[in-house]
């Protein structure tokens, strides 16, 4: 960007250094983000400082992950430069003498905050927490096992206040409301889970989800002629009473502090979906993370960290999922005998296989909130078919996947299509397996750091 100087037909080269600026324009802030011009003014720049020969400096890894990061996530670049502002350049009184020293002026007015310094510079500066950006935390040590372990110091290098988003929605429940209205309320603001407020105690106490839900209809159906009591009359504490007397178990919840690591280990170690995020200065709860979630995360910034080994490996290497005793629904099973299975065997869906042994359908525990959304209930005897007819305008099929097909195919294939699990067939369309969310992440960051594998989990 050359200079111009703002009196019509001056001489060039004697641009007072007030007139250098002329096209150095400062926009307002909009949309809710602070100067975007900075960030697009550093899109523009080269990546990293250049030495005098013009070699980049310092451009490892982490560094080309840091530049794409900014550029795919449109981030603030005067967040991410640690160090005091640098003044700009002054200009001597008979102006600058050649074309790049007035792009270099105009350039040190335009942009007062200086580009980030080398990786050796920016450790010594130690910036804030403030100051430190998104993937400006993930320090790769190149001498490092960084194929293997990638993943797993992604996930310690990040907290779970970074994967909060911005604007979200979460509904909290007293204890002492009623059962059926909780339930109604999930349906009405479209969530799947609620923290549960006790008054007395002043604290966050359990969760009530839609397994809460099934176990209610579980124990108290009778037939349809006969109400459920229970799910009209009973509050939320009275259902705690009876159903946890005696399983009761603490709260599972995490700090926004805490890492993400500790947060998919928490999940699949507890064996739940749900993990509440609460402030432990303030008791507020700010989030639930969810499998999808952190999956959804991890993901995004795949494409810019190196890959592992045993991401071109299939799932019959690895190794991933679940392949013996699958349990399995058919078209016309009752949805008294779904719920049955679900509660039984502690899992979370159940495919639906023709006469033929084809898939040709899938139920899953959150297809039973429907009942309370239509408030049918009462009737559990209907088929599974019957009650999954709500769903057949927008349902594009059961999501499908092969026992030879790779993980980075199937990790690109579970988050793009938005469910939480795959089902494993064969050449004939027959079910073999069933891989899961936590499969996968059990995979990408537990098992490359020794855990030990998990369990079928429950909601």
């Amino acid at each position: 960007m050359g200079a111009v100087c703002r009196q019509r037909g001056a001489p060039r080269g004697e641009c007072a250094p007030a007139e250098v600026t002329a096209r150095a324009r400062v926009p307002t802030p909009a949309r809710g983000r602070a100067y975007p011009w900075r960030a697009r003014r550093w899109d523009r720049r080269s990546r990293f400082p250049r030495g005098p020969a013009g070699r980049t400096k310092g451009a490892g890894r982490a560094e080309r992950a840091i530049a794409a990061h900014l550029r795919r996530r449109g981030l603030r670049g005067h967040a991410l430069r640690p160090g005091p502002r640098r003044a700009p350049a002054a200009a001597t009184a008979a102006g600058p003498s050649s074309r790049g020293e007035r792009s270099r002026i105009a350039a040190a007015h335009a942009d007062p905050c200086p580009p980030p310094p080398p990786p050796q510079a920016a450790l010594a500066a130690a910036p804030g927490p403030a100051e430190a950006g998104m993937l400006e935390k993930l320090e790769f040590q190149e001498e490092e096992d960084s194929e293997s372990g990638v993943y797993i110091r992604f996930m310690r290098s990040h907290k779970c206040y970074d994967i909060v988003p911005t604007s979200s929605k979460l509904v909290v429940f007293d204890t002492t409301l009623q059962v059926k209205k909780a339930f109604f309320a999930l349906v009405a603001n479209g969530v799947r889970a609620a923290p549960l407020w006790e008054s007395k105690k002043q604290s966050f106490v359990g969760m009530l989800t839609i397994t809460d839900f099934i176990n209610i209809l579980h124990r108290y159906y009778k037939s349809p002629m006969v109400q459920i009591y229970e799910l009209e009359e009973h509050k939320i504490e009275t259902w705690r009473e009876l159903y946890l007397q005696e399983t009761f178990k603490p709260l599972v919840n995490i700090s926004p502090d805490a890492s993400l690591f500790d947060a998919v280990y928490s999940l699949i170690k507890n064996k739940i979906h749900r993990l509440p995020v609460i402030d432990p200065i303030s008791g507020n709860a700010l989030y639930i993370l969810t499998h999808k979630r952190i999956l959804k995360f991890l993901q995004l910034f795949m494409s810019d960290m190196p890959k592992p080994a045993f991401m071109k490996q299939n799932l019959d290497e690895l190794g991933i999922g679940t392949y013996h005793n699958i349990a399995f629904i058919h078209p016309d099973t009752p949805i008294i005998k779904a719920l049955n299975i679900f509660v039984e065997r502690r899992i979370s869906a159940l495919p639906v296989v023709d006469e033929s042994g084809k898939v040709v359908d899938i139920y899953s525990k959150f297809d039973v909130i429907n009942l309370a959304a239509e408030k049918t209930y009462n009737n559990l005897d209907i088929t599974v078919t019957q009650a999954l007819q709500h769903r057949s305008q927008y349902f594009e099929g059961v999501v499908k996947c092969s026992k030879l097909e790779t993980l980075e195919t199937i990790v690109d294939r579970i988050v793009r299509a938005e469910v939480h699990r795959l089902v494993v067939v064969n050449e004939a369309d027959s079910i073999v397996g069933i891989i899961s969310l936590s499969d996968i992440l059990q995979a990408l960051i537990l098992t490359p750091a020794g855990a030990k594998p998990k369990e079928t989990e429950a909601e």
